[in-house]
């Protein structure tokens, strides 16, 4: 039992170890590493600076081009399909050029697409493979009256079918070959084209018509004609009415090469053929040709105006005018054929020239006018271009308002 360890207390104070009293002080400084502000110094010390490293800075970096080189290949493929884009318009350009090149009959199929359409149309309507009776003959002859044809045509061409089909079954195309033929019977003898004599020099043509029937645009188109087969030209401005129509033929005139005699705006008309015709004469040219202003024929006043130019003309040439030409606008439809039974009592109109049919469903006017008067016609037109203004020719006309290739 003497080996009992000595209390606690005892341990702590006993004598034996004497020293142990300053352990206590000693103990004070290790409790000393009150440095704990040292751990305040890490704390202000930028120990976040690694945070900032870790913000995966270089992350984006390595995205970003990623989305930019993505960006850029959109890009790059938005041009590349934009660039087809702006060449496809020159592409689509080059097809009206071979509109030109088609062939005459093309052309005119083309101008009279509205009038044809329209009377074929109405054609189709009535005869559906039944027996030609007295009623479809009747309700056929208003149809042919409504297109412009005239009475006398309608009934030539409704009695024609009653002579060789009646009480037969007949077609629409049946009727179109008759209304072709038909057609072709009327206009024949006055398809005559307009001859140049070369024992009149200059040979003197004058233009005339009422507003806006296409005079000064035909005459452009004719000196171009002439001029490519080698005819010396000269123009002479009388629509000294409107200074826009003395532009136009100078113009014309500058394409032809062709000598233009013009005077101001307003100045005689009569005054100005005068001159005109004088220095034709003194050059040498082959031909003359004379523009008029635009007049109603219902207009006494200007239809005597007319009639001194001609008479002015005469003075230097009695023989002249050589011809005198109608411009008859086809959308005008049966008041053409006032404007030529007006005009050719107070001008002597020797020729026709019918302009527009392919801006009209009414063509056919063309068809009443030859069979009423029997005036030669020398051109139609079809368009504005030179060469839309063509020698007319009755089969051709025939087969294209009748539909019949």
């Amino acid at each position: 039992m003497t080996d009992k360890k000595p209390g606690f207390f005892k341990r702590l104070f006993g004598g034996e170890q004497p020293v142990q009293p300053p352990a206590p002080p000693e103990a004070v400084p290790a409790p000393q590493p009150v440095p704990l502000p040292q751990p305040v110094e890490p704390t202000p010390a930028p120990e976040p600076q690694p945070a900032p490293e870790e913000v995966p800075l270089p992350g984006p970096p390595e995205t970003t081009p990623d989305y930019v080189e993505d960006i850029e290949e959109a890009a790059a493929a938005m041009a590349v399909e934009t660039i087809p884009v702006a060449l496809d318009p020159p592409a689509v350009l080059e097809v009206p050029v071979e509109a030109p090149r088609q062939g005459w009959f093309a052309r005119l199929a083309t101008g009279l697409k509205r009038s044809s359409d329209q009377l074929t149309g109405s054609i189709t309507s009535v005869f559906t493979k039944r027996k030609l009776d007295a009623a479809t003959l009747d309700e056929l002859e208003d149809v042919l009256i409504q297109a412009d044809l005239g009475i006398e045509t309608a009934m030539a061409i409704t009695e024609t079918l009653r002579r060789d089909r009646f009480d037969r079954d007949v077609s629409g195309e049946d009727v179109r070959a008759v209304l072709a033929a038909e057609v072709e019977k009327v206009l024949g003898p006055v398809a005559r084209p307009l001859v140049v004599d070369t024992a009149q020099k200059p040979f003197i043509i004058l233009m005339i018509g009422v507003n806006g029937s296409g005079k000064t645009t035909t005459i452009g188109k004719l000196a171009q004609q002439y001029a490519a087969e080698g005819r010396s030209v000269m123009l002479a401005a009388g629509d000294t009415f409107r200074a826009a129509a003395i532009e136009q033929l100078q113009i014309w005139g500058q394409r032809t090469n062709a000598t233009v005699i013009s005077r101001p705006a307003g100045s005689d008309a009569s005054g100005l053929a005068f001159d005109a015709v004088t220095q034709a004469r003194a050059e040498g040219r082959d031909v003359l040709i004379i523009d008029t202003a635009g007049r109603l024929q219902n207009r006494d006043e200007l239809m005597n105006e007319l009639e001194k130019v001609i008479r002015v003309i005469k003075k230097v040439d009695p023989s002249a005018p050589h011809a005198t030409l109608l411009t008859l606008d086809a959308t005008t439809g049966q008041n053409a054929l006032k404007q030529v039974e007006i005009f050719g009592q107070r001008a002597g109109v020797t020729g026709l020239v019918m302009t527009k049919l392919d801006g009209t469903a009414r063509g056919g006017i063309l068809v009443a006018i030859a069979r009423k008067f029997g005036l030669p016609v020398h051109f139609i037109g079809v368009g504005e271009g030179v060469g839309d203004l063509e020698p007319f020719t009755a089969s051709d006309f025939a087969k294209a308002i009748a539909g019949r290739d």
